[in-house]
């Protein structure tokens, strides 16, 4: 299972990757790999501010569906859209095509309440 160092995670199996005033933001491997199969992304928060652990949308997978909960406070600013017809991409790239959303963030010091890498490696094992 991969834990990119580069990313910071919350204990809700999100994960976060900041660049510059901007973070993208989706679940981690572990996440989708306990969810199972993913078949559709519901995101209705576009343009809204929503704060640390405030639900962004949802995710279902066969089985299951689950909530999203932002890790950071932030504005909504994209969804990938590619979700629409590929949910799966969060299956086979959690860290990369399988972004859910893009985020103005709103206080760049919420990021010190994140897990690191190994913190949330020792959290899932």
């Amino acid at each position: 299972m991969e834990f990119p160092k580069e990313l910071k995670y919350s204990k809700d199996h999100e994960w976060i990757k900041v660049e510059g005033d901007n973070a993208y933001i989706g679940i981690t491997e572990f996440a989708q790999g306990e969810l199972g199969d993913i078949v559709f992304v519901d995101v209705d928060t576009q343009d809204e501010e929503l704060e640390k652990e405030e639900v962004f949308g949802s995710i279902e997978a066969v089985k299951t569906v689950s909530d999203l909960f932002m890790p950071i406070n932030g504005t909504v600013i994209s969804v990938n859209e590619r979700l629409d017809d590929e949910p799966e991409l969060i299956n086979l790239d959690p860290y990369g095509d399988g972004w859910i959303i893009k985020i103005l963030i709103s206080d760049i010091s919420d990021l010190d309440t994140l897990l690191d890498a190994d913190s949330y490696k020792e959290l899932v094992a």
